[in-house]
């Protein structure tokens, strides 16, 4: 991927040096949410649905958050000028998306941090995995969850790491068009499994969502290189809801999904990749999934 020499986003606050404080309650949405929940089964005997419930924040109250002042990463920095370039990639690509469609696109902020931050949907954590909050229109990250790709989940490479970044921006165009709170609107009116349900289109639409911002960035900026999209392909399969589970427990339960199959990630992010068509990711009014 050659992404040196472009554009850095100016959106990004580094909170990796510490700062921050206290908060209450939310709900966030991640690429890491499985992920924390199989392994905190694994490690802690902890049920990974309740570990779902909790991170999708069932039960959180109003967020109140106090933060320090943003820092913006320090000059030398490459990864976190990798990150600074693929989100002014994602800012450029939707600005045009929503200009098109007579809208201004609202470009959120990347929070990078370690360990631990405040959050106005609860204390993020690294071992969340990256994250998008609808109550501050921020995605956050703790790049150690690159290496965690790259050596437990087999999904390397820099595109992989693009497709991260990209699928939690996806969140954000959600919360902007009013999909997450059609899909908020639910909770507590409907069943776990038909929750679970829903979650998993919401997902598969980021994933597309993705895989559109892959085309139009290609488009503008002819910086993919031979293997990239394969690489993101295969950090949709690695991360399916189904490769994860039988990784961790030998049994793959359906009616858990929350962010769909692999054949399902990998499929919904072709169809972004092959349409670049926002109306061709409708993962809500299609029986085929």
């Amino acid at each position: 991927m050659r992404w040196e020499g472009n554009r850095e986003s100016d959106n990004v606050e580094d909170r990796r040096s510490g700062g921050g404080g206290g908060l209450i309650g939310g709900r966030s949405i991640g690429i890491g949410t499985v992920v924390v929940a199989l392994i905190g089964w694994g490690v802690f005997g902890i049920n990974p649905l309740t570990t779902i419930s909790v991170l999708s924040g069932a039960g959180g109250g109003a967020p109140q958050v106090q933060q320090g002042p943003a820092q913006r990463p320090p000059e030398g920095d490459r990864q976190a000028a990798f990150v600074s370039t693929v989100l002014a990639s994602t800012e450029d690509v939707w600005a045009q998306v929503f200009s098109q469609g007579g809208a201004r696109y609202q470009a959120p902020k990347l929070v990078l941090f370690r360990g631990a931050t405040p959050t106005a949907c609860g204390t993020g954590q690294s071992a969340m995995g990256p994250f998008y909050c609808p109550g501050d229109h921020k995605v956050y990250l703790d790049m150690d969850f690159f290496d965690t790709m790259s050596r437990q989940l087999g999904a390397p490479g820099e595109f992989a790491r693009a497709y991260v970044v990209a699928h939690e921006v996806g969140h954000h165009v959600q919360t902007l068009l009013g999909t997450t709170a059609k899909v908020d609107g639910l909770r507590g009116r409907v069943s776990q499994r038909e929750q679970n349900a829903m979650s998993v289109r919401l997902e598969l639409q980021a994933d597309c969502y993705a895989g559109l911002w892959a085309r139009h960035s290609q488009q503008a900026r002819n910086w993919l290189e031979a293997g990239d999209i394969e690489s993101a392909i295969n950090a949709a399969q690695q991360i399916g809801d189904d490769t994860l589970q039988r990784k961790q427990t030998g049994a793959v339960r359906p009616d858990a999904f929350t962010h769909g199959s692999s054949a399902q990630r990998v499929r919904w992010f072709e169809q972004g990749y092959k349409s670049g068509s926002v109306q061709s990711c409708d993962t809500f009014n299609t029986s085929a999934l």
